[in-house]
């Protein structure tokens, strides 16, 4: 199955081709500009691939949580894509993203706390046991509260929010944090997407967790 991929939830824009491997892929940390990156960016990725849009057997894209504009433009981009193509598209998750970038023998033995930077003083976490199940809802809390909440026993956390709660659990002793640097990928959504079956994975709509910090105002009577 050929599957294309895009992330653009966080500070990074990536873009992936999944075909029984990655056969080709981009990733910039670049925090803002993800509009004018993403379009080069695919046709680049599907040029090393040797394959056209329309050959793409399943696009997926990731639904965050994550930054309003760079989900907006992710989820825009993908969802022309599908419509021109009559290609399915899936969601995936960041905490699923972040999740599944995690080795197995990193994460053996341990619960993963999936935390994703929200650029505000709450965090976006989510749970997951060492197969990747997730162990509840994802939630929004501070390092505080997340601290307070968590269950005893040995943890690995990981994501781009992770370094907000070094302080918070410093005295959890079975606490470790993962290697790398904690930003989602397309890489690994394909991947993901790649083994869901037919009809399986998220629609294609934004994950927000939190209501917006712009709100529109009511004109006066």
């Amino acid at each position: 199955m050929k599957v294309l991929a895009l992330e653009t939830a966080g500070a990074a824009c990536s873009v992936a081709v999944w075909d029984d491997a990655i056969i080709a892929a981009r990733f910039l940390s670049i925090g803002r500009g993800h509009a004018e990156l993403l379009a080069p960016m695919i046709a680049e990725v599907l040029a090393e691939a040797g394959i056209s849009a329309a050959e793409v057997d399943r696009l997926a894209v990731t639904v965050g949580p994550g930054a309003f504009t760079g989900l907006r433009v992710g989820l825009a981009t993908a969802r022309g894509l599908a419509l021109a193509s009559n290609t399915p598209l899936v969601g995936i998750t960041t905490f699923e993203a972040l999740a599944h970038a995690v080795p197995a023998e990193e994460r053996a033995g341990r619960t993963l706390l999936v935390v994703v930077e929200s650029r505000r003083s709450e965090l976006f976490l989510q749970r997951f046991d060492a197969a990747l199940i997730p162990i509840g809802a994802p939630l929004v809390l501070t390092a505080e509260a997340c601290a307070a909440t968590l269950p005893a026993g040995p943890l690995l956390v990981a994501g781009d929010g992770a370094l907000h709660l070094r302080a918070a659990l410093a005295d959890r002793a079975e606490t470790l944090f993962a290697a790398g640097q904690g930003q989602a990928s397309a890489a690994v959504v394909a991947r993901i997407a790649a083994t869901l079956p037919a009809g399986a994975g998220l629609p294609p709509r934004p994950l927000y967790l939190r209501a917006p910090d712009a709100k529109l105002s009511c004109p006066k009577s």
